[in-house]
């Protein structure tokens, strides 16, 4: 019988039921074991790893593996790419795989056919003789949305694989491989473990062959995660539907009143998630001292936590030029949504 996601969250990864045995999965703090079984060391495999990696494939589908981070399991799929493969991408996203693809496009080690991802007939056309199709949906920190099932079915058809970048969306609003992707990825540092103490990456795949490559790939390059890292994020895994429902009504809820604000020229939302991106109507230094002006919405780089979060994105040098100045990227958290609200308006009442 399948579960629904709320309930898969609470119930996977757990010890097998007997007698007096643990209803948590404990912390297996190894490098070395003993010889004759399946995982042989450290670097291939480690229970508590397993724990986790299998929650997140209750959530997503396939086999999944987890990484040292979200960069490191992005990285991951890149290395199994031959020498200077086509790639099609978005030319919008988060800003570390943008700088990524642009160094590997630069030095020849992909070609990278960057496209407009809200371009459907744009990305089928950038399809042709391309050996990946790299998706991030809705896109980092613009929050555009790619038709997924089209341009998965597309690139299906030519025998191009397809990775999708889940962080935002998460597996409550999207599930890529069930619309036929190979891999579903995600910053498992965000929504998933959710509490701002973990770095972490995971990819959910569907092939087994693939699965293969990059368990090959994780060991061989050494990315894998750390066992405390892994209790923690299966901790926070647990309660992870109801901090992202929660957020998510409460963004709704911001949507609304943002877009009627005198001093808010846009708002970017895409209708479900816990992200909100908006532009002040301001200069670039007026919108800074918008996020350093909040008492209680922390002036920090991450999203997903239980606490709400913002940032003026461009303040990175890396982040795309495409990015507007003025656009402040919100990370709605757990905290009431009047209070959330009150804080907002304070921090525009400095400018």
């Amino acid at each position: 019988m399948s579960k629904k996601i709320e309930t898969s969250a609470i119930t996977a990864g757990r010890p097998a039921v007997t007698p007096d045995a643990p209803l948590n999965p404990s912390i297996d703090l190894t490098s070395t074991f003993h010889s004759g079984g399946p995982i042989g060391y450290g670097r291939y495999g480690n229970q508590t790893w397993t724990s986790l990696e299998d929650a997140i494939s209750e959530l997503e589908g396939g086999q999944t593996l987890t990484f040292s981070s979200g960069m490191a399991a992005i990285s991951a799929v890149f290395s199994i790419l031959p020498m200077g493969a086509p790639i099609v991408a978005s030319n919008q996203g988060y800003s570390g795989v943008m700088s990524l693809l642009n160094s590997f496009h630069t030095s020849g080690r992909l070609e990278v056919r960057f496209v407009d991802v809200v371009n459907t007939q744009e990305v089928i056309d950038a399809m042709k003789g391309a050996a990946l199709v790299w998706l991030e949906s809705p896109t980092n920190p613009c929050l555009d949305v790619a038709d997924l099932p089209a341009l998965i079915t597309a690139a299906k058809k030519l025998g191009i694989g397809v990775a999708v970048d889940n962080t935002f969306a998460t597996p409550l609003v999207q599930n890529p491989l069930a619309m036929g992707a190979d891999i579903a990825m995600h910053s498992v540092t965000k929504f998933l473990s959710g509490h701002s103490d973990v770095l972490m990456g995971s990819l959910s795949i569907s092939d087994p062959a693939l699965f293969k490559r990059l368990h090959d790939s994780r060991s061989f390059n050494g990315s894998i995660p750390g066992p405390f890292e892994a209790w923690l994020a299966l901790r926070g895994l647990r309660t992870f539907p109801l901090r992202f429902n929660k957020s998510q009504e409460s963004a709704k809820e911001l949507v609304k009143r943002l877009t009627s604000h005198p001093k808010i020229s846009r708002v970017r939302y895409p209708g479900f998630g816990a992200i909100v991106s908006f532009e002040v109507d301001g200069t670039a230094e007026q919108t800074q001292k918008v996020c350093e002006s909040s008492t209680m919405i922390a002036h920090a780089t991450s999203l997903g936590g239980v606490e709400s979060l913002w940032e003026r994105r461009r303040r990175w040098p890396i982040e795309s030029p495409t990015v507007p100045e003025q656009l402040i990227r919100l990370s709605v958290g757990c905290e009431h949504v009047d209070d959330i609200w009150d804080d907002i308006t304070r921090a525009l009442n400095a400018i």
